[in-house]
């Protein structure tokens, strides 16, 4: 590969990487952590692989999820409560994605979804969701200029 203005094109790259980092790394949390939401998102609205049964209050038919799968979702409230934020933790930024689900008898159910329970097998669908979109992760950094 060869320049015809390599001082010009050296300029223009130092300006890329150093202008604003911090405003492209935030630019680049933002997208990173909707990517992973939303898979999270999709893979909890795709419906289950389980057995299937009645529920009642309201009454309705439910397919489970299958072991090890992404939950299924019922009413809506695990997937709709899955939100994004970046914040800034000292002289750090933090890109979090943040899955609350409240319990009947208080709690969070997503944590006992996502890791599972004594009586429960682990619905994971957060760290699947980060583990499929690395990639896609990495690239998001690079094209905002804050990897190489």
């Amino acid at each position: 590969m060869t320049f015809k203005n390599l001082p010009r094109f050296k300029k223009r790259l130092e300006k890329r990487l150093l202008d604003e980092p911090e405003k492209k790394l935030n630019k680049a949390l933002v997208r990173a952590t909707n990517v992973v939401r939303n898979h999270a998102v999709s893979s909890i609205q795709a419906g289950g692989t389980g057995i299937t049964y009645q529920k009642y209050n309201p009454r309705r038919t439910h397919r489970a999820s299958a072991e090890g799968s992404p939950p299924t979702s019922d009413t809506g409230t695990l997937a709709s409560g899955i939100s994004t934020e970046v914040v800034k933790q000292g002289r750090d930024l933090v890109g979090q994605i943040k899955a609350y689900a409240p319990a009947d008898g208080g709690g969070n159910y997503a944590l006992y979804l996502e890791f599972g329970t004594t009586q429960m097998v682990a619905r994971p669908f957060m760290q699947p969701a980060l583990d499929k979109n690395a990639k896609k992760i990495r690239q998001i950094f690079k094209s905002e200029g804050v990897l190489k």
